[in-house]
């Protein structure tokens, strides 16, 4: 039989980070000690009034399908939500629902781009960026942000052609944890301003995850480029519900509607107990993420001061839930040609899962997750000293 696939797949390559997480995996399988800091989870429990919320939809019958893009009760806690945080007007027609924050990107930029259509990706990038351009068709332009991982209005006007589509912005960052001050997005938003065909993508998944300062969002530092700003956001990484598979967002009308019917011929709707567990994350009571957020501040001071003891240096992150690592000094030490090969050394001598930053579009550095226990992290900076030979 002949073993027949698209062109498009052929063009993309598996997720770096479900890759060495399933190399982890593999090797746990097999009775080695492997601590994980590849995947981007938290570690926290799911908190107890969402996990009661979705039995309890199940219980009351709601299993069956719901409208395409989500239930009004869950558009009205997402529109409220967007008010309250981020001072966002929007109505039940301009917010969308779908299996995943990663199910909303794509949709948004299948039913916008196509062959010869161009997405700028600053780089470092989320792994999935570049790879869901490409499968519509269309280029992803890198640019390949400063010593802070961040773009200028500079960097960017230089890369709009008249073919741009999108810009793709994730703040905070995944992988670096950097934030756009609202300073920062205002200077950007000018020169999308001065490009009326460029839309901005805003992934704003790790919101909840700011260690320091205001959070700010396009959107709302520049509310006249409202019909080109679509805002993504998502309940898995603030509430710890990663396998609900629930992210929105709000935008235009007129880009909500193509996501809805493009959804109605693909995946329908999101998992109804899980819309419901969602709607309860997002009205309920806020006050854990406080020691959340505490946790994950102490792990990660932890992480940086370890790492940097041993020659793998990182600016403290002032978002989300990474440390990305320069691990130039320690490739060359070990004579590693590229960070795929440390990493992958580290995972199978060392015991420690990673991600190499080459699958960021920033080669030279490797990822690391500290949504992990601190006995984890310490275990693990103790092992790659170890690895390092410090």
């Amino acid at each position: 039989m002949t073993k027949q696939l698209s062109d498009a797949i052929a063009s993309v390559a598996p997720s770096a980070t479900m890759a060495m997480t399933q190399a982890a995996r593999e090797l746990r399988q097999g009775g080695a000690d492997v601590i994980g800091l590849s995947a981007g989870e938290p570690d926290f429990a799911t908190p107890e009034h969402i996990v009661e919320a979705a039995d309890k939809a199940m219980r009351d019958g709601h299993t069956g399908y719901t409208a395409v893009d989500g239930i009004p009760e869950l558009k009205a806690a997402i529109i409220e939500k967007f008010e309250r945080d981020n001072g966002l007007t929007f109505t039940p027609a301009q917010i969308n629902v779908g299996p995943g924050g990663k199910a909303v990107l794509w949709n948004a930029l299948f039913v916008t781009c196509g062959p010869g259509d161009e997405v700028i990706v600053p780089a470092p990038y989320w792994v999935s960026y570049p790879s869901m351009v490409r499968l519509t068709g269309a280029t992803p332009v890198i640019i390949q942000g400063g010593a802070d991982f961040k773009i200028t209005p500079e960097q960017l006007e230089a890369a709009i052609t008249p073919r741009t589509r999108w810009l793709m912005l994730n703040s905070p960052s995944n992988p670096s944890g950097a934030v756009y001050s609202a300073e920062e997005l205002r200077g950007l938003a000018e020169v999308i301003r001065a490009h009326p065909h460029v839309m901005v993508l805003s992934d704003d998944i790790y919101e909840a995850l700011v260690y320091a300062g205001d959070f700010a969002t396009m959107a709302s530092v520049a509310p006249d480029l409202s019909e080109r700003i679509l805002t993504m956001n998502g309940v898995s990484k603030a509430y710890a519900m990663t396998g609900f598979r629930i992210g929105y967002a709000g935008g235009p009308e007129w880009l909500i509607s193509a996501m809805r019917k493009f959804m109605g011929q693909t995946t329908s709707n999101p998992a109804t107990p899980s819309q419901h567990a969602a709607i309860a994350a997002l009205n309920g009571d806020h006050e854990f993420l406080d020691g959340w957020r505490a946790a994950y501040t102490r792990r990660r001071d932890m992480m940086v001061e370890r790492l940097g003891a041993v020659g793998l240096t990182a600016e403290t992150p002032p978002g989300a839930f990474y440390v990305f690592a320069d691990c130039e000094q320690a490739m060359a030490a070990g004579g590693f040609g590229t960070d795929a090969d440390f990493a992958m050394a580290l995972l199978k001598q060392a015991g420690v899962a990673t991600v190499p930053g080459s699958a960021f579009g920033s080669p030279g550095h490797i990822r690391l997750s500290y949504a992990a226990a601190d006995e984890q992290i310490a275990r693990a900076c103790d092992r790659i000293a170890e690895f390092v030979g410090t």
